[in-house]
């Protein structure tokens, strides 16, 4: 993973969770390091974090525990070059996040693009609750249809039940805070590629923080810990 890097595998990793993880911009990091006697530029720093963050997540989501059936959907705004992007996200009754996706449009085609990729990662759930989205509505519906005609266990599936509150959903408006309270000090991205892999490894590390990943010598491993479980 770190074969042929200049720099040492452990500067590499603090680099990138510290970014990730803190309200800390590249110029920041650039100079905590310089502190430490390491000389390594800010641009260097961001082009580990969009590097490295896909494939810690990759190896996250091997470890990842289950879902629940009941799931909370909703999106947030992110700014992209001057203007709103929406990032997509799905949360269970345990307040433990089940998927996401960063789109450039908010409509029926990105919300069902969405929810294939979080049914076919974590299978059907049996309620969702979202706000007063039409959209989301109908993608849920389309989504589920889809679903269950592809099914061949011959069992008769109960489509999802969807419930429509925006008091309810607040559970998920509350998470999204997590995720905003990192990306604010950020300033926008300037690529949709790089706000995509760099939201990513700040979702990794919300859900690091909710402890959702499974280690097997480790039953609450800190955040560093977790880094390099999942880079050794």
């Amino acid at each position: 993973m770190f074969k042929g890097r200049h720099f040492d595998r452990s500067v590499i990793l603090l680099c990138v969770r510290w970014y990730l993880a803190y309200n800390l911009s590249l110029r920041n990091l650039e100079e905590m390091m310089a502190e430490r006697g390491v000389s390594v530029d800010h641009a260097t720093v961001h082009r580990w974090v969009v590097c490295y963050s896909p494939k810690l997540l990759e190896r996250f989501n091997r470890r990842k525990r289950p879902a629940s059936r009941k799931w909370h959907i909703d999106e947030t705004y992110i700014k992209v070059r001057g203007q709103w992007r929406y990032l997509y996200r799905a949360i269970d009754s345990n307040g433990d996040t089940v998927e996401f996706w960063f789109s450039e449009r908010r409509n029926l085609t990105a919300a069902k693009r969405f929810l294939h990729k979080a049914l076919r990662r974590h299978g059907r759930p049996e309620r969702i609750v979202i706000d007063g989205s039409q959209t989301n509505r109908e993608a849920i519906l389309s989504c589920d249809m889809e679903y269950r005609l592809q099914d061949r266990s011959r069992r008769q599936l109960k489509p999802i039940r969807i419930r429509q509150s925006a008091y309810l959903n607040n559970r998920i408006e509350q998470d999204h805070r997590a995720v905003k309270r990192r990306v604010r000090p950020m300033l926008g991205f300037k690529s949709m590629v790089s706000a995509r892999v760099i939201l990513g490894g700040v979702e990794m590390v919300h859900m690091m923080r909710k402890g959702q990943a499974k280690y097997a010598c480790h039953p609450q491993p800190s955040l560093a810990e977790q880094f390099g479980l999942l880079a050794a």
